[in-house]
Parts: C-alpha cells; sequence; structure tokens
C-alpha cells in the first residue's frame, strides 16, 4: 500500500514539473514573439479617440480607446470574435482603415494587416491601458495617437504616445524622474 502511495506522488511530481516546464516554454515564446516585434514590427499610430485620463483604482494609467475600432464596429455583421483589418498608412505613418481582412482578397504593396478583437460587443486594437510613473500624467495629457509596432501577421505592440504634432511624449529629463 506504501508502494502505491510513493508512486502516485512521484507520478503527481513529474506532472507537475512537465505542467510548468510547458508553461514556462509558453510564455518565453510569448516574450520572444513581443520582443520581436518590438524589434522588427512596422510603426504605425492609431488615432485616439476620448479617453479617461486615469483609473482611481490602478493609478496612474491612462485607458485607451482608438478611432479605428469605432469604424471597424460599424462592420459588426463581417466581424468575428478575432480578425485583422487592412490598413494603410498615411505619410506620417498614421493607420488608416481600408476594410475588414478577407483570406481570398491578397494585400496591395502599400496594405497591412492589424489585429482586432471583438469581445462583448467593443472591437478592441493593441491595448487598451497605457501606465506611466506616478506624477507623470502632464506629460501624457496630450495624447492623440498610440505608438505601436506591429508585426506582419498584425500583432500589435503599444510602444508610447504621441501629440497631435506626432511627437513623442515621455517625460523630460530631470533628476526628479
Amino acid at each position: 500500500m506504501l508502494d502505491k502511495i510513493t508512486n502516485i506522488k512521484a507520478i503527481e511530481s513529474k506532472a507537475l514539473f512537465g505542467v510548468l516546464v510547458v508553461v514556462l516554454l509558453l510564455a518565453n515564446f510569448l516574450i520572444v514573439a513581443k520582443e520581436r516585434t518590438l524589434a522588427d514590427g512596422k510603426l504605425m499610430l492609431l488615432e485616439l479617440a476620448p479617453r479617461d485620463p486615469r483609473s482611481i483604482l490602478q493609478g496612474d494609467y491612462m485607458v485607451l480607446r482608438y478611432r479605428m475600432a469605432n469604424q471597424i464596429a460599424r462592420h459588426s455583421d463581417e466581424l468575428t470574435e478575432d480578425g485583422h483589418v487592412v490598413v494603410t498608412l498615411d505619410s506620417n505613418s498614421v493607420a488608416i482603415f481600408e476594410r475588414i481582412h478577407n483570406s481570398a482578397t491578397p494585400l496591395k504593396e502599400n496594405e497591412s494587416l492589424l489585429l482586432y478583437r471583438k469581445r462583448n460587443g467593443v472591437v478592441k486594437l493593441a491595448t487598451n491601458a497605457f501606465f506611466f510613473q506616478e506624477q507623470h500624467g502632464k506629460y501624457y495629457s496630450a495624447a492623440r495617437y498610440g505608438d505601436v509596432r506591429v508585426s506582419s501577421g498584425g500583432d500589435a505592440v503599444l510602444t508610447g504616445l504621441r501629440d497631435g504634432k506626432f511627437r513623442e511624449l515621455k517625460p523630460e529629463d530631470s533628476e526628479d524622474s
């Protein structure tokens, strides 16, 4: 009887170790994919819709909404839960919605894919949050664009915010920053 219990515990330990290895491998794969997008992704600026400047519960944090998400939502009858839209970039790298992606229609040379997710009827692009250091909200209050890097597959990683003149917004270099 004691041998059976010992064998069961050994099997449980091996299974737990196996699950842990799989979780760590998956986490590292996702990190490498995001790092690759940051390094090699195409720069796109997504115009922001009106946004909330701060979340009381989470501290210095800006809720982001994108104008393009509103445009995409108008095509709700064509949307799946997860999918891609086709965008083009203007001379300032601002992404312009062209259409919902149909895999039967090839992309033109100047077109790119952008991943969207539809959850509870709400279309989401990139991330819907931008966290910043306490007391730095004043630097981001002029935000008009989300600065994202987009992989060839359409995955977007938010890298910062830009103002209406396309300048990066960031805290000024100072000793108290």
